[in-house]
């Protein structure tokens, strides 16, 4: 199996004593995970490994011969201002160090000095070099408004202006080695935006699910660290955990605001500290997975009362993926219709079924508790109960929307047939006073109200407008000119 590339673009590493560069790279190793990194005893190359490469960082030494590290730094800086340079030097001089941190080094560091200083400076510097191209990636993606990955959201269903701020957010973000948390009612679609992240990211790499609600810590421990022979009684082979089998890819842990507060110590260590024990192992795994997270409970409402971390939920809230309700996106209904229908009928060995045109329109009124996954659910059930070409609105009608008085759906039947035409008379009986046809369009606003009972979407739908023209409509609507002729007619 080919070993996983971190970090994605290489480390250049400069300095004429080669035993020095086997000694940083074997450090780099082991401390931070790093095997991508290019080595260089000559100075006189770096400028064209630069140009070859696209190098995430330079570790500079000062002291060369041929061209100097101040040199190469100046060189550098000029050529390829976006590669942070860090300078190790054998000298410990403060005049050399300002003067390199003017010249543009990103920070200095003296060789014998202690290596945690240079490890977290090499990580403060890849965490500046994503926080920019996530900042350029956005700025991109909102001023021209398109999407760079749109085939990674092609399992989602939807036109919504919100859904696709939610897109372009996630292709800011995707590459980002901070974890990304994903909150949202049940039902709304947060693993298929998990799955599309981990499609723009590493589509090719592993992706692991797991539902951590409910597991207490032992299992916990278990399936995220994975453990060694003999850690307890019955492990009898080394078993890899999720962390592990995810590693290059994409470890997506769903109802992160249901994990026990002891668990929840061990997930702040993993990603404080980059690494993890397996059971019973006394030498630490390096986290090679990208982490993703969900839950459709306010986090932050949690630490109040004291069931989720505090120190937990600021290390998962660096991107924060918010995915709108269902209600809240109300003009994706009518495609959401449409796509189950077909998925249901495919499922069912059932021809296609019309959808009646004022459906969506109807179920706008209704909350959705469940969100998609209720209206999937509701749609597959509706087809299953059809025995015509066109959907039956029984089951709907019942589950959708309780509160509506019966009467109202008895009417919504009688427009909703055939044809998506409403069922009239085959000889209209006029009074012999006719309306000309503005006034008649208002008497038809007010008889559509009356059946309605009042329903401004239901008899929108008798009229065949939008509720929104409907609304124009009545705010226009006058005392009818031809009722008080009416009126005085059959008085006089």
């Amino acid at each position: 199996m080919t070993e996983t590339l971190y970090p994605d673009k290489p480390v250049l590493l400069v300095d004429d004593e080669a035993p020095w560069l086997r000694s940083l790279s074997m450090t780099l190793r082991e401390a931070i995970g790093f095997n991508n990194i290019i080595k260089c005893s000559d100075s006189r190359d770096v400028i064209q490994i630069l140009k070859s490469n696209s190098v995430s960082i330079v570790l500079l030494d000062l002291t060369m011969p041929h061209i100097s590290g101040q040199d190469l730094l100046q060189m550098i800086t000029k050529d390829f201002p976006e590669i942070p340079v860090i300078i190790l030097s054998g000298l410990n001089q403060v005049d050399t160090a300002v003067r390199c941190m003017k010249l543009g080094a990103f920070d200095y560091h003296v060789k014998t000095v202690e290596t945690e200083r240079l490890i977290y400076s090499i990580q403060h510097a890849l965490n500046s070099l994503e926080m920019h191209a996530e900042n350029m990636r956005l700025k991109a993606l909102f001023l021209e408004d398109k999407l760079e990955y749109p085939d990674a959201f092609a399992d989602i269903c939807t036109r919504s202006k919100k859904m696709r701020s939610v897109f372009q957010y996630c292709e800011a973000v995707a590459h980002s080695s901070e974890p990304i948390l994903i909150y949202g009612e049940s039902g709304v679609g947060k693993e298929l935006i998990a799955k599309a992240i981990h499609k723009i990211r590493c589509p090719d790499e592993p992706w692991i699910a797991v539902n951590v609600a409910g597991l207490d810590d032992n299992a916990f421990s278990d399936t995220l660290f994975g453990h060694t022979k003999g850690a307890f009684t019955g492990a009898e082979r080394v078993r890899r955990g999720m962390i592990e089998e995810a590693a290059g890819g994409t470890l997506f842990l769903d109802e992160i605001g249901d994990l026990n507060l002891t668990s929840q110590v061990k997930l702040l260590r993993l990603l404080q500290e980059g690494e993890f024990f397996p059971l019973g192992a006394d030498k630490p795994h390096r986290l090679k997975a990208k982490l993703v997270f969900a839950t459709n409970s306010e986090l932050n409402g949690q630490t109040s009362n004291i069931t989720f971390r505090k120190d937990l939920y600021y290390r998962l809230s660096t991107h924060q993926v918010r995915i709108p309700a269902l209600r809240e996106r109300l003009d994706d209904l009518e495609i959401l219709i449409q796509k189950f229908v077909c998925d249901a009928a495919t499922s069912l060995g059932k021809k296609v079924l019309t959808v009646p045109k004022g459906l969506p329109d109807l179920l706008s009124d209704y909350f959705f508790p469940g969100n998609v996954r209720e209206l999937r659910a509701m749609i597959f059930n509706a087809v299953s109960l059809s025995k015509s070409a066109i959907l039956s609105l029984d089951s709907i009608k019942i589950t959708a929307c309780p509160h509506k008085d019966p009467k109202t759906f008895e009417e919504l039947d009688v427009i909703l047939t055939d044809n998506n035409l409403a069922v009239t008379p085959q000889h209209t009986v006029f009074p012999e006073l006719l309306p000309n046809l503005e006034e008649a369009g208002h008497q038809l606003v007010s008889e559509a109200m009356r059946r309605a009972q009042g329903n401004q979407t239901l008899a929108a739908s008798i009229l065949g407008i939008t509720r929104q023209g409907l609304a124009k409509r009545l705010k226009k609507q006058p005392v009818s000119a031809w009722h008080r002729q009416l009126a005085t007619k059959i008085t006089g």
